[in-house]
Parts: structure tokens; C-alpha cells; sequence
């Protein structure tokens, strides 16, 4: 996307590295009334900056959560949300999130902006969330609630719907951008539209250089996954979008023992709004064609003529025309992603309990997160339509189909969810053709999140 100008000058993208030891605390964490800041403001200078900066300007500002690192602007003020939306290129009729610091916040937003009082309890705050609120908050969960009329939040921010999505991040460093600025942040995820949300700062940078001026950097996210979206004010009451917070874990709060899923895991269709972030249109997608491997299908996918001919783009070659790999014909690349069972094993027809390893990218800008995937290459031949791993030892010769890039994201589902994105990311930049992803079981926890965000970005299921 092209530059965003500011004053009549191209936009400079600065990152600003935080340390985030001592950036503040709930005055009393069993009611989260009131987030306060040190009395010592030496070490939030960027933090300040950032939030100075959100006071005046319409380009947003990227700074991190626990769950991905979000593009904040002043809820209030239109033109601010306007630069949301401009900088990354979002439909204007998808919804905004709005982020708080504390409940004195929220219920400020919860009264018409002709109540001048409000009280200091949960009076403002629909029964069905009050439990919730106690056990997530500050966490991975968003709350849709009643829009007042008038109301103190900018129209785009809700694209016409009659209520808005708040939740209250667990980051410090977020909580306290937001009271330095002293007004809500609508903030998405910080990545170019439709594309894998950012987990790193340098996600950020990549995607929206010249399109905003201020990244804070905060180190990498914690949960890596977006949080989940809950509409209390219908009944059932239903789960938007999966997130952090699985439906089981809410399932065990009073009032909503019946709550069901209300999305899609494709990207829904239709000429009205959405009513969560993430439910209309295609996100999550690397540039890569992506292929999803479900309910424990093998790595066979990648192996078979299907799979060939789509990483090649040769359907027209047979058995009968032998290429080495001397050949002049350059081989696709392909990226995998495996979470549980997939392993690749040289020679013959057994591929498991084997990887090759490669040295990790070391090059400057590369994060600890970045570092820590297990990256693995291997070469993909076929001989008479047989495919085979070549390791340096064989001499036997074949048609060099594709160089193979291997992600283990590891079994644990937390850990699956924390590199996803970042898997994403780090073969979308290699330049692979084509990313083949196993799947998991999408039964509870987070594990529903990571598939949602998975078919949402798949160009083709296998199941």
C-alpha cells in the first residue's frame, strides 16, 4: 500500500521500545475501578509520547496486547477512527473494538453524553456481564454492549450498529497508553487488512511502514490469538468470535450455561454489517495459497498428484518426461506448518520421525519468537509419479518438484496459537507458493480460535 502523508509529508514509521517493568497498576485489583500510573513517569516517555500524539493526530498508533498487537486511535473523534481504517486499508462497515483502561472508563461510555454523573459501581454494566467481567477482565475477552443515544463514541466505531464491542487488555503497557491519552482506543489488530495479525513489532513494520508514524514495541504477545467476542444481550447468548477464552471456560459463569456459537469459520455473506470484528470478510490470509489438512488427515496432501501439480503448476508432465534436479526448471516452494503428527522422513515411502534441520535466520530484525520456530528444510522429488524426500546422500535422480520449508509449531495448543501467525508470516516472507497446515481438533480452549482463524484463511479444506 502507498505511503500516508502528515502535513503534506510522506509518513516516517518509528518504532519506540518500551520497558514495560513499571508502566502502572489497578488501584485495587478486585474491582479494576481505576488504573493507575508510577508516580515516577520517567520510563513511560514513549508510552507518553505515543499517548500525546493520539490526543492530536488522525493516524493511529500500533502498540501491543496479551493477545496481538492492536492499531489504536481515539474512539471519540471521527476523524481519528477514519485514519484506522485508511491506514489499514479495512471496509468501512466492519466494526471497531474499543479498548478501556478500567470500569470507570467503561461506564462513562455506558451513560448518553447529556448524563453528567456516573456512579462508581456496576449499576451502568448489564447484569450478564457482571461475572464475566469479575473473572476475564483484564483478558482476551470483548463485550458487546448497548450503544447510548447520544453517544460519546465516534459513529464509525460501530458502523451503524446499535451497540460496540469493549474489552479491558491485560497488558500493562496498553492500559496505561490508554490513560495517558485519557479516552478509549478503538483499536483492531494491527495488521494490513486480511492479512495474519501481528504478534511482533516487526509484523507491524512489515505491513504498515509509511502508513503510520508510531509503533510501540513491547516484545512479543503473549497469547496470539485475538480475543473472543460474547453478545450477552440476546438469548441464547452466543460467542461472535472464538478467541482467548474458550466457550467451556464461559460456559461455567452463572447465565450463561447455554451459550452457543453464532460464526462461521468462512467468511460470511451478505450486505449487512457485521456484528463482531472478523465475521464478513476474508482475514487472517497469508499471500500464499493456503491448504488446510483436517481431522487428523495425513501429510498424503502434499504428496499426492493433487499437491503436485499445484506446487509444480506442471500438470502437463508424465511419467514419461524425467527431470533431475540439475534441471533448469526452478522448483516451487512450499511451506508446512505441522502442529502434532506430521514428520518427514528421506528416502522411500515412510516419512515420520525424521527432520532435517537448517540454521534459524538470524538476521537483524528477527524476534525471539521468530527465532524460536522450528524451521526445518528439505528437497521434494518424483520419479514416476512417486514422490520422495532426497536427503545429500542420494544419488538417485528425479524431477525436483519443490523446496520444502517445515514449521513445527510443537502439540500443545497454547503453543500452536502463540506461532501461528508468526508461522504464517515467516513462510508468506521466504516467498513460498503454496503453505500446507495440519490442523487439530477444534473442541474447546483456544484450539477452536486457531482453526476459525485457519479456515478463514484457507484457500482449499482437505478433510
Amino acid at each position: 500500500m502507498p505511503s500516508i502523508e502528515l502535513n503534506g509529508n510522506a509518513v516516517k514509521t518509528r518504532i519506540l521500545p518500551v520497558n514495560v517493568s513499571d508502566v502502572g497498576q489497578f488501584n485495587n485489583q478486585e474491582t479494576l475501578e481505576r488504573w493507575e500510573l508510577p508516580k515516577d513517569l520517567s520510563g513511560l516517555q514513549s508510552i507518553a509520547e505515543a499517548a500525546e500524539y493520539l490526543k492530536t493526530e488522525s493516524i493511529p498508533v500500533a502498540f501491543p496486547t496479551e493477545t496481538v498487537y492492536g492499531l489504536g486511535a481515539d474512539a471519540t473523534r471521527s476523524d481519528a477512527v477514519k485514519g484506522i481504517y485508511k491506514a489499514k486499508g479495512r471496509p468501512s462497515d466492519n466494526p471497531l473494538i474499543i479498548h478501556v483502561c478500567d470500569l470507570t472508563m467503561l461506564r462513562s461510555l455506558l451513560t448518553s453524553t447529556d448524563k453528567q454523573n456516573v456512579d462508581s459501581d456496576f449499576s451502568e454494566i448489564p447484569e450478564i456481564y457482571r461475572l464475566l467481567i469479575k473473572r476475564f477482565w483484564p483478558g482476551p475477552l470483548t463485550v458487546l454492549l448497548p450503544n447510548p443515544s447520544p453517544s460519546k463514541l465516534a459513529t464509525e466505531v460501530t458502523a451503524g450498529l446499535p451497540t460496540f464491542g469493549a474489552r479491558m487488555p491485560s497488558s500493562p503497557l496498553a492500559l496505561s497508553l490508554i490513560r495517558l491519552a485519557g479516552v478509549p482506543l478503538a483499536a483492531p489488530s494491527a495488521n494490513a487488512s486480511t492479512k495474519p495479525s501481528c504478534t511482533t513489532a516487526h509484523h507491524v513494520h512489515h505491513d504498515l511502514d509509511g502508513r503510520i508514524e508510531i509503533i510501540l514495541d513491547g516484545g512479543a504477545c503473549q497469547v496470539g490469538v485475538e480475543s473472543t467476542v460474547v453478545d450477552g444481550m440476546c438469548d441464547p447468548p452466543v460467542v461472535l468470535r472464538p478467541g482467548g477464552v474458550s466457550i467451556d471456560e464461559i460456559r461455567e459463569c452463572r447465565g450463561w450455561e447455554g451459550v452457543v456459537k453464532g460464526y462461521k469459520d468462512q467468511s460470511e455473506i451478505g450486505d449487512k454489517a457485521p456484528r463482531a470484528p472478523g465475521m464478513k470478510y476474508k482475514h487472517y490470509s497469508p499471500k500464499a495459497k493456503e491448504i488446510l489438512c483436517e481431522n487428523g488427515r495425513g501429510i498424503e496432501p502434499i504428496f499426492g498428484d493433487e499437491a503436485l501439480s499445484i506446487v509444480a503448476a506442471r500438470a502437463e508432465e508424465t511419467e514419461h518426461t524425467e527431470r533431475n534436479s540439475l534441471s533448469s526448471d526452478k522448483p516451487a516452494t512450499v511451506g508446512i506448518i505441522s502442529t502434532l503428527n506430521w514428520r518427514f522422513q528421506p528416502g522411500g515411502e515412510d516419512y515420520a520421525g525424521y527432520d532435517i534441520q537448517i540454521d534459524e535466520d538470524k538476521d537483524k530484525g528477527t524476534t525471539d519468537i521468530e527465532r524460536s520456530l522450528q524451521s526445518n528444510e528439505f528437497a521434494l522429488y518424483t520419479r514416476k509419479h512417486k514422490p520422495w524426500i532426497k536427503d545429500s546422500s542420494d544419488q538417485t535422480t528425479g524431477w525436483h518438484v519443490a523446496n520444502c520449508l517445515k514449521i513445527a509449531l510443537g502439540s500443545e495448543i497454547k503453543d500452536i496459537a502463540h506461532g501461528l501467525f508468526s508461522a504464517l508470516r515467516e513462510l508468506d516472507q521466504k516467498g513460498c507458493d503454496v503453505i500446507f497446515v495440519e490442523g487439530i481438533k477444534d473442541e474447546g480452549d483456544i484450539a477452536a480460535a486457531v482453526m476459525n482463524r485457519l479456515r478463514k484463511a484457507a484457500t482449499v479444506i482437505e478433510r
